[in-house]
């Protein structure tokens, strides 16, 4: 039996794929929740095989801050992403968080279920549409204090607050915003957030 971790933020998906994962004889959803924050004590708490997590959730952690979290806490659990959009970006962070396998949510219910299979077996799953289109993304070129700050924005917290959270004066900030905004060949940082949003950078 197949001890399945369920993250998604949409309760009646969740629950959807709770109710067609649980018709597997070989699949056992123990734990379903609704944000990236909740992951890792649920984990913790149910010792699942495979957690299947959606990447975009609310809360301090997004999937795949949750996947790097859980694979340090708990090595033994697999991990299988799900995600609505195709961003070759999150795909490239997938990879450096060192998940098992990552899925498109329009994949038929027989491939995510053999996904499950393959990964909790120690193998491997990509998405081949993703892993074309991640080929030919370029690098991110935002570095990682570049991508706290732009996160920060794009959740609305404006230059002085971000400087307090991240330690910074309010004019490093400001610093960071023009080089982003160069960078990404942005108009400003609301076309900043896009940009890097589209990419799968933040």
């Amino acid at each position: 039996m197949i001890r399945l971790l369920l993250a998604e933020d949409q309760h009646v998906v969740r629950g959807a794929l709770a109710a067609l994962l649980s018709l597997e004889d070989d699949l056992d959803v123990v734990a379903a929740v609704e944000s990236g924050d909740a992951v890792v004590p649920a984990a913790v708490r149910h010792r699942p095989d495979v957690a299947v997590l959606d990447i975009d959730m609310p809360g301090t952690l997004d999937g795949l801050a949750a996947a790097a979290e859980l694979r340090t806490r708990l090595p033994g659990c697999r991990t299988l992403m799900l995600t609505g959009y195709g961003k070759p970006g999150h795909l490239r962070r997938a990879l450096a968080a060192g998940v098992d396998g990552f899925l498109l949510k329009t994949a038929p219910p027989d491939e995510l279920v053999a996904a499950i299979r393959t990964v909790a077996g120690g193998g491997r799953v990509l998405d081949p549409s993703l892993a074309v289109a991640a080929w030919d993304l370029a690098d991110n070129p935002l570095t990682a204090r570049e991508a706290d700050v732009l996160r920060l924005v794009a959740d609305g917290v404006d230059v002085t607050e971000i400087a307090g959270r991240l330690f910074l004066s309010a004019g490093t900030v400001r610093n960071y915003l023009t080089t982003i905004v160069a960078k990404l060949n942005a108009r400003n940082r609301v076309d900043a957030v896009r940009v890097a949003r589209d990419a799968g950078w933040i």
